[in-house]
């Protein structure tokens, strides 16, 4: 376990992660028991979501902003609707998915983008890993923005690729 220390300025209290217990595993993510110090000093338990899936990588996955430019077009970003049983409905969002291993973060996000929407594009940035719901599970995501030239004759009619995707079928939706 990683000591994670924070210094409360007021109280000069270090905040800090005190004991992990795994309570369940599965396939994809883990459930555990952390106990913590607060920044009063009092010890406190949460539970905490875990992904068992990141192998080394700098973050679990990606989220990609994609935006298709066409010729005489206004730029649109590119979502997906797809069905999330979590919430028991479905979700319009950004292509997402987990970094594969030994896979960079730019690489998975094209990937992700031609499974899910089709389309083929260039990376224009790749933000720092950063928190999905830190108060919940310790999983993160870069934030990757890419561009795609909708006037290339393979993203003028593209189809979803899932292949090995759990939700597999994915309805692309453009916002302008």
């Amino acid at each position: 376990m990683e000591n994670q220390e924070r210094v409360n300025s007021s109280q000069n209290i270090k905040q800090s992660l005190i004991s992990e217990e795994l309570i369940a595993e599965g396939k994809w993510v883990k459930l555990e028991k952390t106990t913590y110090r607060d920044p009063t000093g009092k010890t406190r338990t949460w539970e905490t979501v875990k992904r068992t899936t990141r192998k080394g990588q700098s973050a679990d996955g990606v989220s990609v902003i994609p935006v298709l430019q066409r010729t005489l077009h206004y730029e649109c970003i590119v979502l997906v609707k797809q069905f999330r049983p979590p919430i028991g409905g479905y979700c319009i969002e950004f292509p997402a998915g987990l970094i594969d291993e030994n896979e960079s973060p730019e690489a998975a996000a094209l990937r992700e983008l031609e499974e899910e929407t089709g389309y083929k594009g260039d990376v224009a940035e790749c933000s720092p890993a950063v928190g999905m719901d830190p108060g919940l599970s310790s999983c993160t995501t870069h934030v990757v923005t890419v561009t795609i030239n909708g006037d290339d004759a393979e993203n003028v009619r593209p189809k979803p690729k899932p292949g090995k995707c759990a939700l597999a079928v994915f309805k692309v939706v453009a916002l302008r």
